[in-house]
């Protein structure tokens, strides 16, 4: 299961609607890539179509899509929105990483 904090949805929402999405029937898919300095990154979109290999969670009113693969690497992740001065925008809070970079945007297991 992936979780999403309030602040997130709220983001989702305002975001999506910005992007012409419905928040209400579209997604927002999450996965996960080589790449960045921990070895694996993040990857945040919105998307219209559930494909047959995509896991579908949903959490506070927000409809999540995660492929087969990426699914290992995010279980028990929760989606988190940090504003303000200093904040980084989209926030995973995963609980599988052992290792992050500075940024955020990369980890490793």
């Amino acid at each position: 299961m992936i979780k999403v904090s309030d602040t997130a949805k709220r983001k989702v929402v305002e975001l999506m609607t910005e992007e012409g999405y419905d928040a209400t029937n579209d997604f927002v898919r999450v996965g996960v890539k080589s790449g960045g300095c921990s070895g694996l990154s993040y990857e945040l979109k919105f998307d219209k179509l559930q494909s047959e290999d995509d896991k579908l969670f949903e959490d506070n009113a927000v409809r999540i899509l995660v492929d087969k693969k990426s699914f290992l690497y995010l279980v028990g992740t929760t989606l988190e929105y940090s504003g303000g001065l200093n904040g980084k925008g989209f926030v995973f809070n995963n609980p599988n990483a052992q290792r992050t970079c500075g940024c955020g945007e990369s980890f490793s297991l």
